[in-house]
């Protein structure tokens, strides 16, 4: 098939681009476990409670264990005292689960995903960029002339070397390669563009 391609400077063309990816069957059920495992793996898990061990405090027991008609206790420690441990408390960023995403899945969600942008006109394929920009204003200006604003920029490495710096700090825009995107990626931005560079290193890596 061929995709529509823009130059720097608005000129039009077209590039070859392989079926089975950007015009693949889009497999919802693939693409919404991905996307919440992903999602799910984002998230930080920085809540804490102490457990009982964790109390800093005596470990006597606090009263005798017959005759005061109280139950019986040993330490303050205990989860049904104020100040003591929490039974079954969050226990912080290194102990929740990670939801393991398997190559099969991800390679179909992605296939699924630059199909659909495909279809929705939001995948733009634009010329290598060969020339650094170094300028954040001349670079803005490519951008809102080629209409790419919220858009996820998955570049070849010389391109994405030679624009990082000029692109960084334009909002609703992510510079990334093709090692450093994810299905969640693609969704979260209105727009994908690709370079031609990186049209290529996506076809060889997602055609297998």
């Amino acid at each position: 098939m061929k995709l529509e391609k823009i130059s720097i400077d608005g000129k039009k063309s077209e590039i070859e681009a392989l079926d089975s990816i950007f015009s693949s069957k889009i497999n919802n059920t693939v693409v919404s476990s991905v996307l919440y495992k992903t999602n799910a793996n984002y998230k930080g898990r920085r809540a804490k409670t102490k457990q009982k061990n964790e109390i800093i405090g005596s470990t006597s027991k606090i009263y005798a264990q017959k005759g005061t008609g109280n139950a019986r206790h040993a330490s303050r420690k205990a989860p049904i005292f104020v100040g003591g441990g929490v039974a079954h408390g969050p226990k912080g960023q290194n102990n929740h689960k990670i939801r393991k995403l398997n190559k099969s899945e991800k390679i179909a969600s992605i296939k699924s995903l630059l199909t659909e942008k495909n279809k929705l006109k939001r995948l733009v394929v634009i010329n290598n960029f060969d020339k650094q920009i170094n300028k954040t204003k001349e670079m803005f200006k490519i951008i809102k002339s080629l209409n790419l604003e919220n858009s996820l920029m998955i570049f070849d490495k010389n391109s994405k070397e030679n624009i990082y710096k000029s692109s960084r700090n334009i909002p609703n825009l992510k510079l990334t390669d093709v090692n450093h995107f994810s299905a969640y990626d693609i969704v979260k931005f209105k727009k994908l563009v690709l370079t031609e560079g990186s049209l290529k290193e996506i076809e060889k890596r997602y055609s297998k």
